[in-house]
C-alpha cells in the first residue's frame, strides 16, 4: 500500500531508513531531501533514492509517509514547510531522540495532519550518509509515540514497517520516552564526557593519564566521542528528565562518598554487588540505545607476524576488519589484540572461525 516515501535528512539515520525501505520493504519510490548534494548523489548512484532535492519539490505530494530525520530543533520547522505540499492521508513521523517538548509544539500547530513520533534506538559514533546501512536497526527498539494527531492505522502501518527493518516496535508516551532515554542514554553521555574531562583536569604534567587510559576506561567513555552539536541540542530539549536523573546520580555518588568516608564496609560491598546483579540481568541480544561496539579481544603472544596471521584468516573468510589495536593497559581484561569489526554478524563469524584455529577469545559482555 505504501508506494512513495520521502526522507528529509539523509544522514546516518535517514540514510539507513532509506536503505532499509529499499532493500526490505520494496518501496517503489523514495524521495531524498538534504542540503548535502554529495549525500544525495551517492544515494542516487546506489539506486537507494529515486528523486533527490535540496528543498521541497512537487513530487512530495505523492508521499504516503514522510520521515523527518533532522536534528530535533529543526523538526517543527520542516513540518510547517511540508504541510502545504502533502496529501491529507500522508503520515508524518520523526526520528528525534527527545519527544515531550517536540510533541507539545506539534500539538499546537493548528493545521489538520497525521503525525506519529518516532525514535529508532540505534546509532553509531560515525555520522553522515556514508556511515548508513540497511541493517542499522536490526534487533533495536524503535519507539512510536502517538499524540492527538495520530490515528490507529498510522501506528499499525509504522509498526509493520519498523518490524520489516528488523526492529522491535515499542509504543511509549512522550514523557515516559524522555524519562527512559534520559536515564539510559542522555545522562550516560554526560557522565562519559565528565569522566574524560575529569581525567584531563587531573592529569599529570607529563600526560600519564591520557597515555595509560585504555581498556576499561576507553570502553566506558567511548560515547564521549559522539557529536558535540547533537548532544548540546539534546541536553536542552530533554532538560527536565536529564536534571531529574542527574539529581538522582549525584545523590548516589554522595552516598558512596559518605560510605567511604565513614568506612561503611557493607554499603560499599552492596553498592558494587547490586550493580553487578542488575547489569548481569540486562538483555544481551537486543541492541541498546547506546551504540554497541563490535570488538573481539584475543589473548595472543607478541610474536612476529601474529597480527598478519589473524588478519589473513579473517580476510580469507571475507570478514572485514575496521581496526586492529594492541591493548597496552589491560588490568581488567585478559586480551591483548583488539579487533574492531563492522557488525554483529561479522563478530559472531570471526569468533567461530578463530575458535576453530584455537585462538583464545576473551569473553566480553
Amino acid at each position: 500500500m505504501v508506494e512513495c516515501i520521502t526522507i528529509v535528512g539523509l544522514g546516518l539515520i535517514g540514510g539507513s531508513i532509506a536503505k532499509a525501505l529499499k532493500e526490505r520493504c520494496n518501496v517503489k519510490k523514495i524521495i531524498g531531501i538534504d542540503f548535502n548534494e554529495s549525500s544525495l548523489q551517492q544515494a542516487l548512484d546506489e539506486n537507494i533514492i529515486s528523486v533527490a532535492a535540496t528543498d521541497i519539490i512537487p513530487e512530495i505530494q505523492e508521499s504516503d509517509i514522510v520521515f523527518i530525520c533532522t536534528p530535533v530543533g529543526k523538526t517543527v520547522e520542516w513540518i510547517e514547510k511540508i504541510l502545504p505540499h502533502i496529501k491529507p492521508n500522508c503520515i508524518l513521523t520523526d526520528t528525534g531522540s527527545t519527544k515531550s517538548q517536540l510533541m507539545a509544539k506539534i500539538e499546537q500547530i493548528p493545521s489538520t495532519f497525521r503525525f506519529v513520533g518516532g525514535h529508532p534506538m540505534a546509532g553509531s559514533e560515525k555520522s553522515g550518509y556514508i556511515a548508513s546501512r540497511s541493517h542499522l536497526f536490526e534487533n533495536a527498539y524503535y519507539v512510536l509515540a502517538p499524540c492527538s494527531k495520530t490515528e490507529d492505522q498510522d501506528i499499525a502501518l509504522l509498526t509493520d514497517i519498523v518490524r520489516s527493518f528488523g526492529s522491535i516496535p515499542v509504543q511509549l508516551a512522550p514523557q515516559i520516552h524522555d524519562e527512559v532515554t534520559g536515564a539510559i542514554s542522555h545522562v550516560p553521555h554526560v557522565i562519559a564526557s565528565a569522566l574524560v574531562n575529569m581525567v584531563e583536569k587531573s592529569d599529570t604534567p607529563e600526560g600519564y593519564m591520557q597515555k595509560i587510559a585504555a581498556g576499561g576506561f576507553k570502553d566506558i567513555t567511548r560515547i564521549a566521542s559522539s557529536n558535540p552539536e547533537m548532544w548540546h541540542n539534546i541536553s536542552f530539549s530533554n532538560n527536565d528528565a536529564i536534571l531529574k536523573v542527574l539529581d538522582n546520580y549525584i545523590e548516589i555518588l554522595n552516598n558512596f562518598k559518605n560510605a567511604i568516608t565513614h568506612n561503611d564496609d557493607d554499603y560499599v560491598f552492596n553498592f558494587f554487588s547490586k550493580a553487578k546483579i542488575y547489569r548481569d540481568n540486562m538483555a544481551s541480544k537486543v541492541t541498546g540505545l547506546i551504540p554497541k561496539s563490535f570488538e573481539l579481544i584475543i589473548d595472543v603472544k607478541d610474536t612476529p607476524g601474529i597480527i598478519g596471521e589473524v588478519a589473513t584468516i579473517l580476510g580469507e573468510n571475507h570478514i572485514n576488519i575496521k581496526n586492529i589495536n594492541v591493548s597496552n593497559s589491560r588490568e581488567y581484561e585478559g586480551g591483548v589484540l583488539i579487533l574492531s569489526l563492522t557488525d554483529a554478524e561479522s563478530l559472531d563469524n570471526a569468533y567461530q572461525i578463530l575458535n576453530e584455529y584455537d585462538y583464545t577469545i576473551v569473553e566480553r559482555d
